[in-house]
């Protein structure tokens, strides 16, 4: 019986790392060019400049291959802590507030400050973050009546409303500055170059390796405080080390390509549907099944406007809009 479910876990985990590495081949077939597979590979193991297909490998669709990888994993990644800690299954740092905390510090930073570079209004972003998530906890644990998941959500709600128009309204006071950021402020992966790629890399990897880390005490926290505190489980501890990596996580995410939504709200969902309620096996399987998500989103907006393209943000709300009616919906919503 073990082996056979060993077995299965196996299997599982081999179908959707091939799927992983096929979407990540495609990402690098698919395009306005068409490119064989045989030039993808002497692009990526012996590149010359002086070839344009090579050039549009290298310089255009691997930065944004690598970007999808990063970004989908922190946004996957930081929608299952949030699930875990508030133990409310409607959260993810989009419907929290957080992207958009982080979008509207880098809508201040490119708006009122002029700044362009990603090295600096990414710590714009992380500001942004912790800012809109301890607005959003005010919001829904203050207040007559005491703290609940619909009020969490309520309260992310409003406050990304606010921060969305006031943002929009920034840049109608000055165009010119955001005419470069349009499609940042969808969410999409096109346009940007290796040095994004570099520059978020070491902040979501140790906002990863914080997630994993933490897996066993969020196990604890899912059945409760007071049941995690009497099997040893510092709560506290825990949460504030989720804090510190969903911050770490939305904000690079959305500073690198945008405030995407849903990502996070979906994958844990589909990780806990194929893993079970073991927080350190969703974690893992989100880690998985992220970026393949915006891979496909990506991949998908491509394809629908050829030779343009469809940002990989309105893809995944087409996506993502109906699942969160559905979760909604459902009576036992699949909580952590």
């Amino acid at each position: 019986m073990w082996r056979r479910v060993r077995n299965n876990r196996q299997a599982q985990w081999i179908l959707v790392v091939a799927m992983l590495l096929a979407l990540c081949l495609a990402s690098l077939l698919v395009g306005a060019r068409s490119v064989p597979v045989s030039t993808v590979a002497k692009a990526l193991l012996a590149y010359d400049a002086n070839l344009a297909e090579h050039i549009v490998i290298h310089d255009y669709r691997l930065p944004r291959t690598l970007l999808a990888l990063l970004a989908g994993a922190a946004f996957g990644v930081s929608g299952a802590l949030i699930q875990a800690t508030t133990r409310n299954p409607l959260a993810d740092p989009g419907i929290l507030g957080v992207n958009a905390g982080a979008a509207f510090f880098v809508t201040i930073a490119v708006g009122v400050f002029g700044l362009q570079s990603i090295d600096i209004y990414l710590w714009f972003s992380f500001l942004g973050a912790i800012l809109a998530t301890l607005a959003v906890y005010a919001l829904g644990v203050f207040g007559q009546g005491g703290g609940s998941p619909v009020r969490l959500v309520l309260g992310g709600v409003a406050v990304s409303a606010v921060l969305g128009g006031i943002g929009s309204s920034l840049t109608l006071f000055n165009p010119r500055a955001f005419d470069g950021m349009r499609s940042w402020s969808i969410g999409s992966l096109a346009g940007r170059d290796i040095d994004v790629a570099i520059t978020v890399a070491p902040f979501i990897l140790v906002g990863l390796a914080i997630a994993l880390a933490i897996g066993r005490s969020l196990n604890a926290i899912a059945l409760g405080d007071d049941l995690a505190r009497s099997v040893g489980a510092n709560v506290t501890r825990t949460r504030v080390m989720a804090a510190i990596a969903v911050t770490l996580l939305a904000g690079a995410g959305t500073a690198a390509v945008g405030p995407i939504g849903f990502i996070g709200l979906m994958i844990p969902h589909v990780a806990r549907w194929i893993v079970g309620p073991d927080q350190r096996r969703i974690v893992a399987t989100t880690l998985v099944l992220a970026p393949s998500l915006l891979l496909t989103a990506d991949i998908i907006g491509r394809i629908l406007l050829h030779p343009g393209e469809l940002e990989a943000g309105i893809v995944t709300s087409f996506l993502g809009a109906p699942v969160l009616i559905m979760l909604s919906r459902r009576r036992n919503a699949g909580g952590p």
